[in-house]
């Protein structure tokens, strides 16, 4: 029963993310909101004070090598896009989508693994492979974004040049 509403409010949690990323891009995309995420994240990492938590270095490494390739596949769906002089994260179709398979990858690989790792050792192993697929992945979103905000410079300034050429 227990393992239910564990998967359960997994689940539930996950959704309220997937929606929370939804509404995100209704607003302009920031540098703040790129890079606070990761940094809020970072005082998880208080957990490994407490041996209760420690990893060994390989499952250290397993947890980075998943965290890694799961960022890969965000940092491959996330996009941004100039709209309204502004510039937003492009909306697709594919990003809930991937975000829940994500997810879903997670809850069974933890199910898997806690057969024969200690509940702490495992949390431990999950904050890190979450923490190394979230700071790749705000860092790539990062460059994207100065890229876009950039090129939307140079346009408002060629068209102010254009504007003062006119007159």
């Amino acid at each position: 029963m227990s393992l239910f509403i564990s998967i359960l409010i997994t689940l539930l949690f996950g959704t309220m993310i997937i929606v929370i990323r939804m509404k995100a891009s209704k607003r302009p995309a920031s540098i703040k909101g790129i890079i606070l995420p990761p940094i809020m994240m970072s005082t998880g990492a208080l957990m490994f004070v407490v041996p209760y938590f420690w990893v060994t270095g390989v499952d250290i490494l397993e947890a980075i090598g998943m965290g890694l390739v799961f960022s890969l596949i965000l940092i491959w769906t996330t996009r941004f896009e100039v709209r309204n002089e502004e510039v937003y994260i492009k909306r697709t179709k594919s990003f809930p989508i991937l975000l829940m398979a994500l997810l879903l990858i997670r809850i069974i690989l933890k199910y898997w693994i806690s057969g024969s790792v200690e509940v702490g050792e495992l949390a431990g192993m999950f904050w890190i492979m979450a923490f190394a697929m979230i700071v790749p992945w705000r860092v790539a979103m990062y460059f994207q974004y100065k890229a876009v905000a950039r090129g939307l410079a140079k346009s408002a300034e060629m068209s102010e040049r254009r504007l003062k050429d006119n007159l």
